[in-house]
């Protein structure tokens, strides 16, 4: 069975004005038996997004009609498609009782839902790590350098993994390499196949899923999925449930890369 589980959508402030129903129709013509949409939940009201636009979620006034115009579409798409409801929820070390709350909310109105880290705190400070490459680039200056980084964003991997959000935690842990996006432009050969197998057996044990995110492979500093195939292969080894994720933000990138990473 063919299963896209990391898809965006109009709703995203960052990314294309595609609409639903694009995506639905390709993943029927591309013999996609389930798809779930997670776009970018609302953010917590006190977190200051640190990007520009300060557009890394969706605007909360705008949940309802998600999740209302999902439930419609998995109606109308019923003997074609499997449609699964869902939200990418961000981990944000410090903003944990304001993420279970809004799980709290809106949880039990999801089908399926991941947890990624995007946001990095250092010195009380956050930083959206895969922004851009000159932001990624002098984050790791002030941490200390690309390895620090990398330990960086592997612990808060596993904070998320271990954080109490409540029964509407999501279970499927999302892009646990992102910290690889920019892995060319520093071009320095980081050691770190022992962190990423100590995120995924922590996963395994605590009875997660690992969005196997092709997007890195379309990212020109990056040229490989999250996480790395042979990492796939770990994964795949500890019979931890994988979940295929294009994390598509517009109709083109859907299912990028699917047949690469399940040849």
């Amino acid at each position: 069975m063919k299963k896209d589980g990391h898809i965006h959508t109009p709703f995203c402030p960052h990314g294309t004005t595609d609409p639903f129903e694009k995506y639905i129709e390709k993943a029927i013509d591309n013999n996609f038996s389930q798809i779930t949409f997670t776009e970018h939940a609302p953010l917590p009201t006190n977190f200051v997004d640190p990007t520009p636009d300060k557009d890394s979620g969706m605007n909360p006034k705008l949940l309802t009609a998600y999740i209302e115009k999902l439930k419609q579409l998995k109606a109308d798409y019923a003997k074609d498609i499997t449609i699964k409801i869902g939200l990418e929820v961000d981990y944000i070390v410090g903003y944990e009782t304001e993420t279970r709350a809004l799980l709290d909310i809106v949880g039990p109105l999801l089908d399926d839902a991941i947890l990624s880290v995007h946001f990095l705190k250092f010195n009380d400070t956050y930083t959206c790590i895969d922004f851009s490459k000159e932001v990624y680039l002098d984050f790791a200056q002030k941490v200390g350098g690309i390895e620090a980084l990398y330990n960086l964003y592997y612990d808060t991997v596993l904070k998320s993994i271990d954080a109490n959000l409540g029964y509407f935690k999501p279970k499927r842990i999302g892009h646990p390499t992102l910290i690889h996006k920019f892995q060319l432009a520093h071009g320095e050969k980081i050691q770190d196949d022992d962190r990423i197998i100590e995120v995924l057996n922590h996963m395994k044990e605590k009875g997660y899923e690992l969005d196997v995110n092709s997007a890195g492979l379309s990212k020109s500093y990056c040229n490989e999925p999250y996480p790395p195939l042979h990492l796939i292969d770990y994964a795949q080894s500890i019979s931890l449930p994988l979940v295929f994720g294009s994390d598509a933000h517009s109709v083109k990138d859907l299912h990028q890369h699917y047949e690469t990473i399940f040849k």
